[in-house]
């Protein structure tokens, strides 16, 4: 069976590109091997139709890019996509600001070459322990004085 669903990006000349995602599930290639689809189009895709019965995806048209990738690899791609549009809606108009290390507040994102993400954050007295998350996952805490302060390139709202 196939599925599919479109949208639409915007290229790096700012020409919109319909986007196509297709998955066919063939008994032989399912689970780990099965593959997912993408198709770039210079025009809308046509609705997709359910195929009667599993057959491969056919040739790209003249004009169109298609890429196939493991299930987990589409993941990857959602995953980076999800975290490129968190940060592009949660980005500050007004830039960076500073806070002071006992204002931190989880999600608030350090300004620098590379970024990094406040995973949790704790005061003790004069001591603010802050356990940082870089975008490749790994965590570490550290301790400033609570006065230390400490610049973000995007606060999200609300409260700790």
């Amino acid at each position: 069976m196939t599925a599919g669903s479109g949208f639409t990006f915007t290229d790096a000349e700012n020409h919109d590109v319909p986007v196509g995602v297709e998955t066919a599930v063939v008994p032989e290639e399912a689970g780990a091997d099965a593959r997912v689809s993408v198709t770039l189009s210079p025009t809308p895709a046509p609705s997709p139709t359910p195929a009667p019965s599993p057959t491969p995806a056919p040739s790209p048209s003249t004009g169109e890019l298609r890429w196939s990738c493991t299930p987990a690899a589409a993941r990857e791609l959602a995953a980076a996509l999800v975290r490129a549009a968190e940060e592009a809606e949660n980005a500050s108009a007004e830039g960076p600001v500073t806070v002071r290390a006992d204002e931190l507040r989880r999600g608030d994102v350090r300004d620098g070459e590379r970024p990094m993400t406040v995973d949790g954050a704790r005061t003790d007295g004069s001591t603010a322990h802050i356990t940082w998350k870089s975008v490749e996952g790994r965590t570490w805490t550290q301790s400033y004085d609570v006065n230390t302060a400490i610049t973000l390139r995007r606060r999200l709202p609300g409260t700790r």
